[in-house]
């Protein structure tokens, strides 16, 4: 079942990540049939770490205690959830063609 397979890939990233929301039903993926670019969304916890996600991606967060090291772990976490579809079937292989964009006002935050 993919929201199984989505959980291990999850527990296999190397930082603290979180399936916050499951990744249930059809994502937005469905509809791009060239390039795929994935907005990131910041957030700062109370703690002090860094939450990143992917928000194309139901699900796709991940801690970090730098806001790069959950900008990289998210990127990471989505690129290993879209190849598990593609592997799947459930989305086309065009959909390799995978870039990450940041809102201008999301990397000013410090």
């Amino acid at each position: 079942m993919l929201q199984d397979r989505v959980r291990q890939i999850a527990n296999r990233c190397n930082a603290p990540c979180t399936m916050v929301r499951q990744a249930t039903g059809v994502c937005g993926l469905w509809e791009y049939d060239e390039e795929v670019i994935l907005t990131i969304d910041l957030d700062r916890e109370e703690d002090g770490r860094w939450i990143a996600e992917a928000l194309e991606i139901p699900g796709v967060m991940c801690y970090g205690e730098t806001r790069d090291e959950a900008i990289s772990n998210v990127e990471r976490l989505a690129i290993e959830v879209i190849a598990d579809r593609i592997a799947h079937g459930e989305l086309p292989s065009s959909s390799l063609g995978v870039s990450f964009r940041i809102p201008d006002e999301q990397l000013a935050r410090q």
